[in-house]
């Protein structure tokens, strides 16, 4: 997919939760790592041009190599999620892991709602995890990597390789 595809993805995402969550007065966005935090800066951008949503944005860390650890998976700032509509949002879809260990954080707290963005689902699961919004679902092997650049406006692309 090149930038403008991408922009169409994110642009559908967007209207999809607002379409769910309109009655909402706050929806939370929390991106996962630094792509997942681009892309849900580009619907926050999107669902405050169509939407009279209050939309926070919030970074999800997340440390890949000590997932198990306390710190592993961590919010950027302290923020209180009580009885919120939170959406995890990533760019791929694989294993499901990633997100497991996110909503393990995301869940200490007694969230009214959560649900999972992505930009593509490769339908890879090990764990029992299904993205709720998704751009693009593409059918992969496991030796194949799908890799999601979201650099500058114009420039953002999804690239499939082996």
């Amino acid at each position: 997919m090149n930038a403008a595809q991408i922009e169409k993805k994110v642009a559908r995402i967007a209207y999809e939760i607002y379409e769910e969550h309109y009655s909402e007065k706050e929806v939370i966005l929390a991106g996962v790592g630094v792509v997942g935090y681009q892309l849900a800066q580009n619907l926050e951008r999107i669902l405050k041009k169509i939407s009279p949503l209050k939309i926070m944005l919030i970074k999800v860390i997340v440390d890949r190599e000590a997932l198990t650890e306390e710190d592993g998976v961590k919010l950027e700032k302290k923020i209180d999620l009580s009885n919120k509509t939170v959406i995890l949002v990533d760019d791929v879809l694989n294993t499901g892991q990633m997100f497991a260990y996110c909503m393990k954080t995301i869940l200490q707290y007694p969230v009214k709602c959560l649900r999972i963005a992505v930009l593509v689902d490769r339908n890879h699961t090990l764990f029992p995890i299904k993205a709720d919004y998704i751009g693009l679902s593409v059918a992969t092997t496991l030796q194949e990597h799908i890799q999601v650049s979201m650099q500058t406006k114009g420039k953002e692309s999804v690239i499939l390789k082996d």
